[in-house]
């Protein structure tokens, strides 16, 4: 409650009130001048450089034994990449190498500018397949300008602050759009894990339909080989049958794709000196590092020019959505890993942007935080992000040496590691705890599923974010309203109570609601107290008219209305519209001191009447 000696006019009689008092509600604003000098200021100052360059914070106290830990860490990580990289290559529906150009150079602008340690930044499942549905039916070039603008519009929104739009997808949506995700990029490998070669979509349906029409091109060496890959990549995530030995265990989790694509390359060379290739192999990768240079401004497609504009237009909504899923993943991997702290995701959206424009420079698909590298990288025990310079390391050598090798690479052990790493990522259990939580949550996580596996997961999570608006937007035109009658001192009051702000969406409900309920079910109490406790700075114009129009229809009705409880700057937001409304603001800490003031006032009316009588 706000005490009254706050508001030192307000027990006033209105006749005493100053006949020039403009200035006391006199609505103010920041100096704009003052707060760009002191923005200025704090941009050059030594706390900022630390915040904007977090290497600083760490490097000056960089020893060996840190190095030592970062470098087992980032060989792990580099093991788990190589093999996620091509992988995601394929769901994206590029060549191979492309999923290795995307997984270097964003590690080590990470590094820099990155301030979760754990954070690896690369391809991911989900970011590769909605570039997929962006680029299917264009060339790379596409994909990696795609990657550009994302990075400087990422980047754009950790300058400007913007980091407040991603609260506008909610859990619920958050969980719709993954799950779709998982389920979509899953049914996708089902065709190379069965060996299957027509058909090339990534699309939930569209996989599932190829699938059921080219059943008579199953291979059983490729389906056999695939599904062990699999059982053996799913008991390796958890090895509690080697609890005797834990730090063989640990290793073995961490690197349990490589081991698995090393033997597969194994299996299918023994077989090719035989002369036999039972599987389908992954080909030809193209050998040595990417060239650096410029993203395609422009470029040739079948046979047509595409400007700059054009191709924009060409990725279209994907520029939109391609963003906002890249900040989500990357922040919230990085609040999953702080470990209780403040995540600076300003930080981490400038370092992320940094990280897609540099990347793009060497075509680079777009890249974001993998939640599945971040936490080998975690569980390997890195100490800075200059794990991720070992990282890069090892993802370049690979590139440089290794590249003749991934031809053998069996199509079925690819699928196997993303179908394994999909089942890691569906949350059952977030699930049920949404429908038993609350229920009515469950119709965004539903709109986002369905709409992500029928149309794609841009407009899927697009849908989710508008549905989960419109229930906020009906939930705040619907304040509830507490009625409450209290008899103090022989006075019958009705004391009205909205439980959040009223604002232009919810003014009419909330004048309406009262009339009605007043006029009706407490006709018979005159005396009206409305606590303002829920209302804060940011009632409109809207508001304050319906509210200054309840009053004057309630005085009508032979009511006594009396604003309680309203904050200063609410108080003084309605005197700027109606300043006869003074003498009605009561700001008594409980409702027995308004009580006594309101005798006090209908005592003095008393005794004027007697007096002139």
């Amino acid at each position: 409650m706000t005490s009254s000696s706050e508001y030192s006019p307000i027990f006033r009689n209105a006749q005493n009130q100053p006949d020039n008092d403009s200035d006391l509600y006199r609505e103010t604003f920041p100096n704009i001048c003052d707060s760009i000098s002191k923005s200025s200021k704090n941009c050059c100052s030594e706390k900022t450089l630390r915040r904007r360059f977090p290497i600083i914070q760490w490097l000056p106290n960089y020893n060996t034994s840190l190095m030592i830990q970062d470098t087992v860490a980032g060989l792990s990580v580099g093991l788990t990449v190589i093999p996620q990289g091509i992988a995601y290559a394929v769901v994206a529906g590029l060549p191979p190498q492309y999923g290795l150009y995307s997984s270097f150079m964003g590690c080590l602008v990470y590094t820099i500018f990155g301030s979760c340690k754990d954070i690896t930044i690369g391809p991911t499942a989900i970011m590769s397949l909605m570039i997929y549905s962006a680029v299917v039916h264009l060339s790379v070039d596409f994909a990696i300008l795609g990657t550009f603008l994302s990075g400087w519009i990422i980047f754009l929104f950790g300058v400007l602050n913007l980091g407040f739009l991603i609260q506008f997808i909610s859990m619920p949506t958050i969980i719709g759009f993954t799950t779709a995700a998982t389920v979509t990029i899953g049914s996708g490998q089902v065709k190379p894990l069965l060996g299957i070669k027509s058909g090339s979509s990534n699309e939930f349906m569209e996989s599932w339909i190829n699938v059921f029409e080219h059943l008579n091109e199953i291979r059983i060496t490729d389906t056999v080989f695939g599904l062990l890959s699999f059982i053996l990549l799913m008991l390796m995530k958890k090895p509690t049958y080697l609890s005797r030995w834990p730090t063989f265990s640990k290793y073995l989790s961490i690197s349990r794709n490589a081991i698995i694509v090393i033997l597969g390359i194994i299996v299918a060379y023994l077989f090719h000196l035989s002369g036999q290739d039972p599987f389908r192999l992954t080909g030809s990768v193209a050998e040595g590092l990417p060239q650096m240079k410029l993203p395609p401004m422009q470029t040739e497609f079948k046979g047509q020019h595409y400007s700059f504009l054009d191709m924009v237009n060409a990725l279209g909504l994907s520029l939109l959505t391609l963003p906002l899923v890249s900040i989500l993943e990357s922040v919230a991997i990085a609040k999953a890993f702080s470990k209780g702290k403040i995540v600076d995701a300003t930080q981490e959206m400038i370092a992320l942007g940094l990280c897609n424009i540099a990347s793009s420079f060497f075509q680079s698909i777009p890249i974001t935080g993998s939640f599945t590298r971040t936490a080998v990288n975690h569980n390997s025990g890195v100490k800075t992000t200059f794990g991720g310079v070992i990282t890069a390391i090892t993802v370049l050598l690979a590139l440089g040496l290794l590249t003749k090798t991934f031809y053998f690479i069996p199509k079925t052990t690819l699928a196997a590691v993303i179908i394994a790493a999909m089942v890691s990522m569906i949350e059952i259990h977030e699930i049920i705890e949404i429908y038993k939580t609350k229920r009515v949550d469950i119709i965004p996580f539903l709109v986002t599923f369905l709409i992500s596996l029928w149309l794609g997961l841009e407009f899927g999570i697009l849908a989710g974010v508008v549905i989960n608006i419109f229930m906020t937007l009906y939930t705040t035109s619907r304040p509830t309203i507490d009625y409450e009658t209290e008899k103090i001192d022989g006075i019958d009051i009705l004391i009205v109570t909205p439980d959040q702000n009223i604002n232009y969406s919810s003014a009419e409900y909330f004048k309406s609601a009262v009339i009605k309920k007043v006029t009706t079910e407490y006709s018979n109490i005159t005396t009206i107290i409305i606590n303002g406790v829920a209302l804060n700075k940011n009632v409109d114009v809207t508001a304050v008219k319906n509210i200054s129009s309840l009053v004057e229809e309630l005085k009508i009705c032979d009511k006594q209305v009396y604003l309680w409880n309203f904050k200063k700057v609410t108080f003084h937001t309605i005197m700027r519209h109606k300043r006869e409304f003074y003498d009605i603001f009561k700001f008594g800490s409980e409702l027995s001191d308004v009580v006594a003031h309101l005798q006090i006032k209908s005592n003095d009316h008393l005794s004027d009447v007697s007096v002139n009588g």
